[in-house]
């Protein structure tokens, strides 16, 4: 009777416990389940308020950059001006000659003093008129202070004070795929101004011309895909800083969607000049000669890797007089190495009349150096 008794009640002690063991477990397992679904629930939501967030961002920056081009492109269009050879031109700017026959072009405001930087074939020759009107619709007469047919290029002066200029870049650090402008003026206010996007397409461009007067190259060319029409002429190919780092001139008719500018750089000097002396008092050595990219035009077996070659000495320059002679090849001017002369240009450009300048040339593969004294252009 006695060991009956006590087999119920150890039975039952061990049902209860195992019963809560259960209890516990489950409560265990449930509260572990709530927890891992709310957390899991938490970082979902959160991950997406993240997106949300980094998506309107994206927006907000995208509609802020174009804010900023689009003020930044409307301060530049007020640096641009429009330049006739003729000054009441009326309506024959809508003839599909008037381009050709009138000159029209644009140009680029480079001082609040009145300097203006455009085309050769916009401006004209060294000394004559052109006339020039600003963004709000004044005209005035432009005197061409400055102006190099080879490189087509002009300075324009106009007598008029505190005005809108543009900013120069640098050229020499430009690079292919780079977002350029394109910006014309044609004749002021009776066009609208025109802004053309793209990129550059290519650098250091050798193009061949012809026209009456014969063949002649153009060196150092930026190229670029912006949109380059007659009316853009004269007026600047500018960086997304808004920066000036060409000068539109030509556009290839054949082709379309090629354009070029003449890289700002060449111009400088001169601009600096103008900016702080009222004038410049052009150096001139009297040669022209081509680098091997203009070599690859010419129907010769010449063959050189380094250098410009000479193909012309002026007869009135200091050059000629020195003993070079055409068929050198120069490969240095004092101690700066030349491959190009647009770099020969630029050299000659921080030089004053009188100065003395040391030539290294190749005649006949054997090397000589040449003293030079500057005249005055």
């Amino acid at each position: 009777m006695y060991e009956y008794s006590r087999r119920p009640s150890k039975f039952k002690n061990f049902i209860i416990i195992f019963s809560l063991m259960v209890i516990v477990s489950a409560v265990s397992i449930f509260a572990y389940s709530t927890y891992m679904k709310i957390d899991i629930n938490k970082y979902e939501n959160d991950s997406e308020a993240s997106a949300t967030r980094l998506y309107n961002n994206e927006e907000m920056d995208k509609e802020e950059n174009e804010k900023e081009d689009n003020s930044m492109l409307e301060d530049i269009t007020k640096g641009v001006v429009g330049i006739s050879k003729i000054k009441n031109t009326g309506l024959a700017i809508l003839d599909s000659d008037a381009t050709q026959e009138l000159g029209l072009g644009s140009g680029i405001i480079v001082s609040e003093k009145g300097y203006i930087v455009t085309n050769w074939h916009v401006a004209g020759d060294k000394y004559s008129t052109c006339y020039v009107t600003l963004e709000n619709g004044e005209i005035y007469t432009g005197n061409v202070t400055w102006a190099d047919e080879d490189l087509d290029l002009a300075i324009v002066k106009i007598k008029k004070n505190g005005l809108n200029y543009l900013e120069l870049g640098d050229s020499d650090i430009i690079s292919l795929g780079q977002d350029v402008y394109a910006i014309g003026n044609p004749i002021g206010i009776e066009f609208q101004r025109t802004v053309t996007s793209g990129i550059i397409s290519g650098l250091d461009r050798t193009i061949k011309i012809e026209d009456e007067n014969g063949e002649a190259y153009m060196e150092d060319l930026i190229q670029t895909d912006a949109s380059i029409n007659s009316g853009n002429s004269g007026g600047p190919l500018v960086n997304k800083n808004g920066e000036v780092i060409g000068i539109n001139t030509i556009k290839i008719a054949s082709a379309e969607g090629i354009g070029f500018a003449i890289p700002i750089n060449i111009i400088k000097p001169i601009i600096e000049s103008y900016i702080k002396d009222d004038e410049f008092d052009e150096a001139y050595l009297g040669i022209f000669a081509y680098d091997t990219e203009v070599n690859k035009y010419l129907n010769s077996n010449l063959e050189f890797n380094n250098g410009i070659y000479v193909v012309k000495i002026s007869t009135d320059g200091p050059a000629i007089k020195s003993g070079l002679k055409i068929g050198d090849i120069i490969t240095k001017i004092d101690e700066l190495e030349i491959n190009k002369m647009s770099e020969l240009r630029n050299y000659i450009y921080t030089k004053s009349p009188g100065d003395d300048v040391t030539l290294t040339i190749n005649r006949n593969n054997k090397q000589y150096t040449i003293n030079v004294t500057l005249g005055k252009k």
